[in-house]
C-alpha cells in the first residue's frame, strides 16, 4: 500500500513560486501520491497555527513554505520542530546567502516580486498585444510583434503564446494553411522578424485533432484527422519554414514551457544579431 503525503504549501505571498518548485521537487520521485494543501497569503502566527493544528491531524505531513519575515518563519519552523512535523523553507538561506554577497540587507518584504513597477506594465502590454493576435487575428500590426509562431493546426501555438506573453514577449500566431495565409510583409523580409515555425509528428497530430474533434463534437471535416493529408499538411509546413529559412521547433514530446524555452532562446540569438 503506498503512502500518501499531505503536503502543505504555505506562502505569504500568491504562492506560485511554491506551487511552481514543488512541482519540480516531485517530478523526481515517482510511485508516491500526494495531497497539496495550499496555503497563500499567510502572515500571521495566527493563521499558522491554524494551518500546524489541521497538518497534525493528518497522516504523513509535510510543510514546504515561501515566508520572508524572519520570526515568521522561525516560529513556524519552531513549532513543526515541536510537532514532529517534517519542515522546509524554501528561500530563507537563499536570502541570507544573497544578503551576504550583495553586502545589504533584504528588504523582506512578502510580494515583492509583484510590485506594480514598469516590468508589470509591460507584461500586461504583451498579454493585451498576444490575446489580439491570437490565431491570425490584426495581421495588419504584426510587424510590431517581438516573435511570430506559424505552424498547421493544434501545434500549441495559442497556449504557447500565451505563455510567452506573461514573460513579456508580444507574440503573434498564424495558422499555416498554405504560402498564400503568411502575410507578404512577412515574406518579403523574412530575416527582419523573429518567426518560428512549430512542427510536430503527424501521427501524434492525428491524435491531438480527433480529441479536439471530439471536444466540439463536429466530425464533418474528415480532411482535419486523415492521417495522409496530415503528413502531407506537415511536410508542405517544413518545406516552407526551410523556403523562408525560419527556425523550427517539433513539439511533440514539449510541453508548453520547454517550447517557449526553446523560443526565448532563439529570440535572444535574433535579438543579438539584430542589434549587433
Amino acid at each position: 500500500m503506498i503512502n500518501t503525503y499531505q503536503v502543505f504549501l504555505i506562502s505569504d505571498s500568491t504562492g506560485e513560486t511554491l506551487d511552481r518548485i514543488f512541482l519540480s521537487l516531485k517530478a523526481q520521485f515517482k510511485n508516491i501520491d500526494y495531497k497539496v494543501n495550499s496555503y497563500s497569503f499567510t502572515r500571521t502566527e495566527n493563521q499558522i497555527s491554524k494551518i500546524l493544528d489541521t497538518a497534525e491531524k493528518q497522516e504523513n505531513p509535510i510543510i514546504l513554505y515561501t515566508i520572508v519575515d524572519n520570526n515568521l518563519a522561525k516560529s513556524l519552523a519552531k513549532t513543526c520542530n515541536k510537532k514532529k512535523i517534517p519542515c522546509f523553507g524554501v528561500l530563507g538561506s537563499l536570502i541570507l546567502s544573497f544578503s551576504k554577497l550583495f553586502n545589504q540587507k533584504a528588504s523582506h518584504e512578502p510580494s515583492g516580486q509583484h510590485v506594480l513597477d514598469e516590468e508589470y506594465y509591460n507584461r500586461i502590454e504583451a498579454i493585451q498585444y498576444t490575446m489580439n493576435h491570437d490565431d491570425g487575428n490584426l495581421l495588419g500590426d504584426v510587424n510590431k510583434s517581438d516573435i511570430i509562431l506559424l505552424g498547421v493546426s493544434r501545434t500549441s501555438k495559442t497556449p504557447t503564446s500565451i505563455y510567452l506573453a506573461n514573460k513579456g514577449f508580444k507574440t503573434a500566431n498564424i495558422p499555416l494553411v498554405n504560402d498564400n495565409s503568411i502575410p507578404k510583409s512577412l515574406k518579403i523580409r523574412p530575416q527582419d522578424f523573429c518567426i518560428i515555425g512549430l512542427t510536430t509528428e503527424a501521427e501524434r497530430l492525428v491524435e491531438v485533432r480527433k480529441n479536439r474533434i471530439n471536444s466540439i463534437r463536429d466530425n464533418k471535416n474528415q480532411d482535419y484527422t486523415n492521417l495522409d493529408k496530415i503528413k502531407k499538411e506537415v511536410e508542405e509546413a517544413k518545406n516552407t519554414f526551410k523556403k523562408y529559412r525560419w527556425p523550427t521547433i517539433d513539439v511533440t514530446r514539449k510541453s508548453v514551457e520547454e517550447t517557449a524555452a526553446s523560443i526565448i532562446k532563439i529570440y535572444e540569438i535574433f535579438s543579438t544579431k539584430k542589434n549587433g
